[in-house]
Order: structure tokens, then C-alpha cells, then sequence
């Protein structure tokens, strides 16, 4: 199985925005419907109203896996009145997915919830995050964040001890011209 390049995470600088530089370890894929999310590819909010389906595949997954991870999906281009550039709109949170299986084995810790760009191009981001230990134990259970605004990934991650990602991919979505009804 041939793992994606970070090369179009660069060009599209969700490296640099949202995620520091990593090497991707397993491949994510992220599909609405019948359509797989490419990196950059461009999706209508009314497309991806529903929660995708998001898959964790393995080049040779042991046979018995105990790995666990956490999936965030953010807008980077949301604005932020406090610091622009440096945080984003949170729109999902999955953690303690098993390795090999798709997100909806996990825990939802921030409800989904689609795009919607309130104008120009945004970029919505998946990232992948290896962990060490399950989050929803309900002696160490991770919190979920206090509001979707001012969120960074970045910070997330290094709270709940998840380093850098282990994949990633992202589309672009920018918001749909009203339909007009005629009497």
C-alpha cells in the first residue's frame, strides 16, 4: 500500500498552518459517498453534510492490533479574532479508533459537523494522531474542548500526549449560491 506524500500538505500549507512537518505512517482515507478526498480536492458543503466515512489502513496490521488513534477534523480558515493564523474551527473529533477499522469503532468526543465557509475558499482538515494509551479510560478520560472556535490542533495533541500525526489529508469547500425561487 503506497502511503500519500506530505508534498500537497505543503503546497496547500496545512503543514505550516495546522500540523507540524511528519512522515505518514499509515494511510487515511476519508470518502463522502462514493467520493474519496483527495488532497485539495474541492467538495461542496451540501456534499458532506453527513459524517464521512474514514478508514485507518495498515501496510501488514498484526493480527491482533491494540493500537489506538485520534482523528481531528478542523478549518483552518476560519477567522479568529484573538489570533488569526494560529487557530482553527473545530469540526470533529474521534478518538480510540482501532487500527484497521474505520472511525465510527471510536469514541465521538466532539460531535461532526460539515463545512460551512461563510466565504471564499477553506480548507478542511483531517489529521491522524497515533496514541499511546486509550483516552476514554474512565480513569484518565480526555476532555473535550470547552467551544469549536479558537482551537488549535497543535495544542490538542500535545495535551493528550499524541506527538506528531500519522497521516493526513484535506479538501477544499467554499460556500454554495443560494437557490432562488421563482413564483
Amino acid at each position: 500500500m503506497a502511503r500519500t506524500s506530505i508534498e500537497p500538505l505543503i503546497v496547500g500549507k496545512v503543514i505550516g498552518d495546522v500540523l507540524d512537518p511528519f512522515h505518514p505512517l499509515v494511510e487515511l482515507t476519508v470518502h463522502y459517498g462514493s467520493r474519496k478526498i483527495s488532497n485539495g480536492c474541492e467538495i461542496k458543503p451540501s456534499a458532506a453534510l453527513q459524517k464521512p466515512f474514514v478508514q485507518i489502513l495498515r501496510d501488514a496490521p498484526p493480527p491482533i492490533s491494540s493500537v489506538l488513534y485520534t482523528l481531528v477534523m478542523v478549518d483552518p480558515d476560519a477567522p479568529s479574532p484573538s489570533e488569526p493564523r494560529l487557530r482553527e474551527w473545530l469540526h470533529w473529533v474521534m478518538v480510540d479508533i482501532p487500527e484497521g477499522s474505520d472511525a465510527t469503532k471510536g469514541q465521538e468526543l466532539v460531535p461532526y459537523v460539515g463545512p460551512q465557509p461563510p466565504t471564499g475558499i477553506h480548507r478542511y482538515v483531517f489529521a491522524l494522531f497515533r496514541q499511546e494509551r486509550a483516552l476514554m479510560d474512565r480513569s484518565v478520560a480526555v476532555a473535550p474542548p470547552e467551544m469549536r472556535g479558537n482551537f488549535c490542533t497543535r495544542h490538542f495533541a500535545a495535551r493528550n500526549g499524541l506527538g506528531l500525526p500519522v497521516a493526513a489529508v484535506y479538501f477544499n469547500s467554499r460556500k454554495e449560491p443560494a437557490v432562488k425561487k421563482r413564483c
